[in-house]
């Protein structure tokens, strides 16, 4: 006979179905997926097969759309324009939000005010940036030019010169951009242990070789990651050259990949050659991504190994 003091057993409890109750919060997420992003790739791809100006059905093309995207010089000079702008950007934007996160890794007073400052240009819309920029290289009354002349140099047509036109463009996409790298490559210095800076200085190493054995090899993740997301911004940029420019002149010097697809899609109404140039832009990125991974990602040197 069982004791009066036993506990009688719980009952039996229908277990929950976690994955519905997922799915249940996932669902406006799923929902916002499939509508704004899946289906317009989807479509988009479906455009690209067809020759369509929106006001008239869409007619099946195939691949003619990229076989005239390859044998278009305007595209090939979008190309070209745009991998000159990726080197510019790159090529000078990496080393200066280094350098500026190297300046700001710092524990002196009033540091988090130089940090704001460097910071503020991301924050800032791009086309009012672009517009500010704009009045900088006007070339008569502009500050830059004013600045030139005081020094005794001859103004520029900063906008108005194909051979500095690109260049300009890619000033202000510097400084509109290096803050944001900066936070990251100031996040990946920070985290790099300060016990080896201090064994290093025991052991009698120098500024370089402190940068060169322990600073570079540690933050190369940071900057493998950099890399690839200014990569990737460059081939997009569009604001700066559409509010900077006329018709991405003069002489298309500044005809960028996107703005050479915009320029398609709304200028002249070639639906389904901008959609053909959009997934043409996606393969080059991924490319490049996949390359990048391939050849750079085992470069890279983690902490742990």
């Amino acid at each position: 006979m069982a004791s009066k003091h036993e506990v009688s057993p719980t009952p039996h409890r229908r277990p929950r179905d976690d994955r519905s109750i997922a799915l249940l919060f996932l669902a406006p997420s799923l929902v916002g997926f499939v509508v704004f992003m899946l289906l317009p790739i989807v479509g988009g791809l479906a455009i690209s097969f067809t020759e369509w100006d929106m006001l008239s059905p869409p007619s099946w093309v195939g691949l003619q759309n990229y076989y005239d995207a390859f044998a278009d010089p305007l595209f090939a000079l979008s190309l070209k324009n745009t991998l000159v702008y990726s080197a510019i950007v790159i090529g000078a934007g990496l080393p200066i939000s280094l350098a500026l996160a190297m300046a700001v890794n710092s524990q002196l007073r009033g540091i988090g005010i130089y940090r704001t400052i460097y910071f503020i240009p991301v924050v800032v819309s791009s086309v009012a940036a672009a517009l500010v920029w704009k009045w900088i290289f006007q070339p008569d009354y502009g500050a830059l030019n004013v600045l030139l002349k005081f020094f005794g140099i001859r103004p520029l047509l900063w906008l108005g010169d194909p051979s500095t036109a690109l260049l300009s463009v890619a000033i202000v996409s510097i400084w509109m951009t290096m803050g944001y790298y900066m936070v990251l490559l100031l996040a990946g210095l920070q985290a790099i242990p300060r016990h080896l800076y201090e064994a290093a200085e025991i052991d009698g190493a120098n500024g370089p070789q402190r940068f060169g054995y322990i600073t570079l090899p540690l933050l190369s993740p940071t900057l493998f990651f950099v890399l690839v997301m200014s990569i990737i911004n460059s081939f997009q940029v569009f604001g700066q050259v559409f509010v900077m420019t006329v018709n991405a002149g003069p002489a298309n010097s500044t005809l960028v990949f996107v703005y050479y697809l915009w320029q398609n899609a709304f200028s002249y109404f070639k639906m389904g050659y901008a959609s053909a140039l959009a997934y043409i832009l996606f393969i080059i990125i991924f490319a490049v991504t996949l390359v990048q991974m391939r050849f750079l990602g085992q470069r890279v040197s983690y902490e742990s190994t």
